[in-house]
């Protein structure tokens, strides 16, 4: 299948694997885009830029296919040595990065002078076209679905998908409650050029997380997720547990008052308990309401083959015959 995302990226399938702390490590990377979907190392899981070109050089003996790395601007008093990630990105001639959080404009020369793609990741609209404006090659539009940070607007895929292709001349993908062929049909017909998953591969045998996050994922519906941190504007969605339910009580019980410090221990440095040790009410963690159509923990070829040939027979099958 080519759209424009196939071919600005050099993959077979429009289907990537968007950045997830202590999900995207090599092994995950490698595993997508082996897959001949595009694959993603998520830069600041790497605690210091030696180590993603450690990581980076460990995927290029994984895979001989494209693969790109995430790259997240947070808000911070003493942010990351981003300048340090980039110069790594660049050395270990990786040529796709995915931005996220702020505006990625003061470090697009640098990539962009070095033949490097880049896809932001947008919850708006008018964010997208920011990043358009700034001279992002393409950007992932994240609906309310999605696990993580859906933004502040609450406006799922639906209506996002087709105001984004109203408005964009940059190619984007469909991101949030993306999870099989269907997903992608639906999202080709709103105007996207491909799609972007998170949970899903979190799900298969190559996902280099604990059985028990595979087995949440697996058993849950769509109705377990939750959001958080709504009154501090910084909204996560998340799969329900002891930790999520003491904190949404916090949020409750002092409302407005609320600060971050009063939820420290239910969502700082818990990824590595839950992802590596598998200690699954340590805290809160990323997961989008895509788990209801999560049934299964394929490879990652078997994923993408399934979603290709689904996605065929729907366009050239089921919907042939409304023709």
């Amino acid at each position: 299948m080519k759209t424009r995302i196939t071919e600005m990226f050099g993959i077979k399938h429009p289907i990537i694997q968007g950045g997830m702390h202590f999900v995207g490590f090599a092994e995950m990377a490698a595993a997508v885009s082996n897959a001949d979907g595009l694959g993603i190392i998520t830069g600041l899981t790497q605690r210091t830029p030696e180590l993603l070109a450690k990581e980076i050089a460990r995927c290029r003996t994984m895979t001989d296919k494209p693969f790109g790395v995430n790259l997240t601007f947070l808000p911070s008093v003493s942010p990351p040595d981003y300048p340090a990630y980039i110069r790594a990105i660049i050395e270990g001639e990786v040529k796709i990065v995915e931005t996220a959080g702020n505006n990625p404009q003061k470090y697009l020369p640098a990539l962009k002078e070095n033949g490097i793609k880049v896809i932001h990741k947008c919850t708006s609209v008018r964010h997208s076209l920011k990043a358009e404006a700034v001279g992002c090659d393409a950007v992932s539009v994240d609906g309310f679905e999605c696990g993580g940070h859906p933004g502040e607007d609450d406006i799922p895929n639906m209506i996002l998908l087709p105001r984004a292709a109203d408005e964009l001349k940059i190619p984007f993908v469909a991101s949030g409650g993306m999870a099989d062929g269907r997903s992608l049909v639906a999202a080709l017909a709103m105007g996207a050029e491909g799609m972007n998953m998170g949970t899903r591969f979190m799900a298969t045998k190559e996902a280099p997380v604990h059985q028990n996050v595979k087995d949440a994922i697996v058993a849950a519906s769509e109705l377990d997720t939750r959001l958080i941190m709504r009154p501090l504007r910084n909204t996560e969605r998340v799969l329900k547990n002891s930790a999520v339910e003491r904190l949404l009580e916090k949020e409750k019980a002092l409302g407005a008052n609320i600060k971050f410090e009063d939820i420290f221990g239910e969502v700082a440095g818990v990824y590595p308990k839950i992802m590596t040790e598998g200690q699954m009410e340590a805290g809160a963690w990323s997961c989008g309401m895509v788990v209801g159509l999560i049934n299964d923990i394929p490879t990652c070829k078997e994923l993408i083959d399934r979603i290709m040939a689904e996605a065929n027979e729907i366009i050239h099958g089921r919907l042939a015959r409304f023709g």
